[in-house]
């Protein structure tokens, strides 16, 4: 008589898919380890944590000496799509003032970077509920694009003039707009935007944004970086 139950289970178990089985599995071991979901009001606490410790920390990493200029991954090149450019400037044996201005533009976003923390504060108190559960259940960056979506506006208009003060102390920004200038009256070429500053200022934010997103990922994917109750009971739950 009990072979019937037995068979009904084990039919059961077959017709599911694997990823019914493993969601089923993993509510199991985070009932067996005494966690409940999150609250919503926990959710929303939770992730303005987590976006504040992400801040902090990536906008400390870039705001540093080198944050920017000794960090391959965010380092602000000359303008690649003017490589012309810079080899015209280099040929007019301006060499050094090309790394100079290189230079000037990392340490204008280094000096930028420490304008990032209020704005970005400002965001995160304005954070509605909606937005604390898309991002814990969204993508593996989905709070630094909530942050890019909300701040890049802002941030352009804190970090320019830091931008711009760096690159005023080289003669190659001048160069670069002459050349460019001249560049773009020839027929037929792609046009080249003369602003450096623009440019800097963009790949500035871009590279604050890329340090926020690694900070957020070593949340989402390392318990040991969840170091508040808080943190731990909510990103257990994310998808």
């Amino acid at each position: 008589m009990k072979r019937v139950p037995i068979l009904i289970v084990g039919l059961v178990i077959i017709s599911c898919t694997a990823t019914q089985i493993t969601q089923t599995v993993t509510e199991a071991e985070k009932a067996m380890e005494g966690t409940t979901a999150p609250t919503t009001s926990e959710v929303n606490a939770g992730l303005k944590e987590a976006l504040t410790r992400g801040i902090m920390n990536g906008a400390d990493l870039v705001s540093k000496t080198d944050g920017y200029f000794g960090n391959p991954a965010i380092k602000i090149p000359f303008p690649p799509d003017v490589k012309k450019v810079e080899d015209r400037l280099r040929q007019m044996g301006m060499g050094k003032e090309v790394d100079n201005f290189i230079l000037a533009m990392n340490r204008g976003a280094e000096a930028a970077a420490k304008e990032a923390k209020p704005v970005f504060q400002n965001a995160i108190t304005s954070m509605t509920i909606d937005d604390a559960w898309g991002i814990l259940k969204g993508s593996q960056n989905a709070a630094t694009q909530y942050l890019q979506r909300t701040t890049s506006a802002e941030l352009k208009e804190k970090f320019k003039p830091h931008v711009q003060q760096a690159l005023d102390q080289v003669s190659a920004t001048r160069y670069y707009g002459d050349l460019v200038t001249t560049y773009n009256k020839i027929p037929f070429v792609e046009k080249v935007n003369p602003d450096l500053t623009d440019y800097a200022t963009t790949q500035a934010i871009l590279g604050l944004f890329v340090m926020i997103a690694e900070e957020e990922k070593k949340i989402r994917d390392n318990p040991a970086e969840r170091t508040t109750d808080l943190l731990k009971k909510v990103f257990a739950y994310q998808k």
